[in-house]
């Protein structure tokens, strides 16, 4: 039998993730939204797909970046895009970003729920990494109409291992598919069209015991992971090594790939 662990949720300092609170909260701590656990991922690599499609599309383009957390992504298209503009709700992020960027990029902080502060068919192209999926019910209007939009989502699959191996740990996993489900419906609601959606599957093996808390804990507050370490760490380490090959510890490692035409 393994340790009982503890819910980190029962914290009166754990913020709820992707919440504006915690949001900002990684951008007062580090200034970059940059996943802090060490892993190994197989192929097909749904980031590497993503990133390889998007260098294809913004070539010469006006971009729109939604979602650009403190800009590193969007800066890496400087050298070959025409504009790009980041967009983030976290001021802290868009703070970081405008720290030297190159004369054509450009970071604004506005919330996807709102109206977008951008002109009609103000942008040839425009991609989603990782952020809101609330865009969509406005970003028709930016981009051109023909414009091609570009999207990674998490899938519901995502790491679906963790809350059977760590209970208590970890949220259990929700039944069917709602993020795919919320997905399609927003990408509906926004009146896109050609829409596909993508599941790209592979592995994801974590390195180390450290990152199960890292991953679970990703964007809380130093005092409150070292609480965490002290609680759970031993019983975490348990069922790791007890679960672990030598890559790692295996995890399902999913995401929605949209490709959509304005």
């Amino acid at each position: 039998m393994y340790p009982k662990l503890e819910d980190p949720r029962n914290h009166q300092e754990w913020l709820p993730p992707h919440a504006f609170a915690w949001y900002a909260q990684i951008a007062a701590l580090s200034g970059a939204y940059a996943y802090s656990w060490n892993s190994t991922i197989t192929e097909p690599n749904a980031e590497v797909r993503f990133e390889q499609e998007v260098r294809d599309m913004v070539r010469d383009r006006i971009v729109l970046d939604v979602g650009c957390g403190h800009g590193e992504f969007t800066v890496r298209w400087a050298s070959i895009v025409k504009r790009i503009i980041g967009l983030d709700v976290t001021s802290g992020f868009i703070t970081a970003g405008r720290k030297q960027p190159p004369s054509n990029v450009t970071f604004v902080t506005a919330n996807t729920k709102e109206r977008l502060p951008f002109a009609d068919g103000e942008f040839d192209c425009a991609y989603n990494r990782r952020g809101p999926t609330s865009c969509y019910q406005h970003i028709a209007r930016v981009v051109k109409p023909g414009g091609r939009i570009l999207a990674l989502h998490p899938g519901d699959r995502l790491s679906m291992e963790l809350p059977r191996l760590f209970p208590g740990f970890f949220e259990p996993a929700p039944d069917g598919t709602p993020i795919l489900d919320r997905l399609a419906d927003r990408l509906e609601q926004g009146g896109l069209k050609q829409v596909e959606i993508e599941t790209v599957t592979s592995v994801q093996y974590l390195h180390e015991p450290m990152d199960v808390i890292r991953i679970r804990c990703f964007g809380q507050s130093p005092a409150l992971i070292a609480k965490i370490i002290d609680e759970s760490l031993s019983g975490i380490e348990a069922i790791f090594h007890s679960h672990a090959t030598v890559e790692g510890l295996p995890a399902t490692y999913e995401h929605y790939l949209v490709r959509a035409v304005i």
